[in-house]
């Protein structure tokens, strides 16, 4: 199961200079999420404190949510350090909001062998208009081609408009290449690192921390209001990992975990409710459908398959309580299906649920579904086991001699019974119930 958040170490450069100073690296490697954006905003505020002279953020991701993008550059714009962001190691990317990251940073420089683009926002509803990444927009202001064509999805048109000046306006802010920013937007345009350096997306390409810090040293920077030049060569680098409370977030915000918590508390609480008293089903579930509500609240959720998992999850139960011959069962398991794989908005790179975690909970409630039904069919095809049916069939002993159409006392499926009988018999003597009378059974010998 993949995790949607990793953190990462690079190479830590030896210090060459007792003057140097020290630079922080933090290292963001897999889908950009909250748990991204407070590490990142956590991790800076540190570098800060301890005295660092810069800030690399090492980058490796294919995207994530646009609020957790614009934390984490709002983090950046706002930072006393320059921040020089790194795509690395080799095969890395920066895709989609990582896009944004690589354009807001002071220095952006790519290890050879990554990439960089397709930075095309996906909204939740309705289809993202595109243009070919050859069409040439504007630089500034907008144009007619800004204008939605006949049936396209307006929401979605205004949401690629609004990160297109985004975009722009993050390029403008560095003095980098406009025209690719804006064609990496509207047309998921992609570079290599040494077309990006060609192009003038990025501003060099570096094999290492090291050659980034060496090439970065001496150049001028914007920092804030305040103009910087970088002396970076030789400096001593320190990692920066994310806290306990990141790590934790990381997890749950996993869109498979989220998913998971969810459906243990509901069932947890269930389990509570039709056993009460159990007491840890219901503390547990409890916690987990807590845990998994406050994940859900920071992912891209669409309730619609939030509530169709909800009465999913219902009419199984449903079909436990009150079997239905496996209607309100496989209904149950259709909308639990849909639902699930509605939940996460899986436009967004990294943000759907395991397929493999649905399929497998599908299968396991398909199979108690199969089961309940098959017993509901055999119980209808069993002997009774008690009412007059049931007695008229039974066998029972003697405990006593009875005279002709008197009454004694029998033994019958380990119970005593008054019986009466028109023969007479000793102690001991088989017989078998042929009627009841409120408390009293007429019986015949065997």
């Amino acid at each position: 199961m993949p995790v949607p958040l990793a953190f990462a170490a690079g190479p830590v450069v030896p210090a060459r200079a007792t003057n140097a100073g020290m630079v922080a690296q933090i290292a963001l490697d897999g889908p950009i999420g909250p748990a991204a954006a407070e590490y990142f905003d956590d991790a800076s505020q540190r570098a800060v404190a301890d005295g660092a002279v810069a800030i690399v953020l090492r980058l490796d991701t294919p995207g994530g949510l646009a609020d957790s993008m614009r934390q984490i550059i709002a983090s950046m714009l706002a930072c006393k350090l320059p921040v020089l962001v790194y795509v690395a190691p080799g095969g890395a990317r920066a895709a989609s909001a990582g896009t944004y990251i690589l354009y807001a940073g002071q220095i952006a420089a790519m290890a050879p062998a990554t990439h960089v683009g397709a930075a095309t926002p996906v909204p939740l509803g309705g289809a993202t208009p595109m243009q070919d990444a050859n069409d040439k927009p504007a630089a500034t202001g907008s144009s007619a081609k800004d204008k939605p064509a006949d049936g396209e999805d307006a929401e979605s048109h205004k949401v690629l408009n609004d990160s297109v000046a985004y975009m722009r306006s993050l390029a403008q802010l560095r003095g980098r290449n406009v025209q690719w920013a804006v064609q990496a937007v509207r047309g998921a345009a992609t570079l290599t690192a040494s077309e990006a350096a060609q192009q003038h997306a990025i501003d060099f390409v570096a094999t290492d921390v090291a050659d980034l810090l060496a090439r970065a040293d001496g150049r001028n920077v914007q920092v804030g209001d305040r103009s910087v030049t970088l002396q970076l060569k030789g400096a001593s680098v320190r990692d920066y990992s994310p806290g306990a409370r990141t790590r934790f977030l990381a997890v749950i915000t996993n869109p498979t975990i989220a998913y998971l918590l969810l459906l243990g508390g509901i069932f947890g609480l269930l389990l509570e409710a039709l056993h009460p008293g159990a007491m840890l089903p219901g503390i547990v579930g409890g916690i987990c459908l807590l845990v998994g509500l406050y994940a859900l609240q920071l992912l891209p959720v669409n309730y619609a398959g939030l509530a169709l998992m909800a009465l999913g999850v219902g009419l199984l139960v449903a079909e436990a309580v009150i079997p239905s011959v496996g209607a309100f069962g496989a209904g149950g398991l259709v909308a639990f299906v849909i639902g699930s794989v509605m939940l996460m908005k899986t436009g967004v790179p990294g943000y759907g649920v395991n397929l493999g975690v649905i399929g497998g909970l599908a299968t396991g409630a398909a199979a108690l579904l199969a089961l309940v039904v098959w017993l509901v069919f055999r119980s209808r095809r069993a002997h009774q086991v008690n009412g007059d049916v049931a007695i008229l069939t039974e066998f029972g002993e003697l405990l006593e001699p009875v005279s002709t159409g008197g009454e004694a006392w029998a033994m019958l499926r380990g119970e005593r019974w008054r019986v009466r009988c028109d023969s007479a018999l000793p102690a001991g003597a088989r017989v078998r119930v042929v009627r009841r009378q409120g408390l009293l059974l007429w019986v015949e010998p065997v």
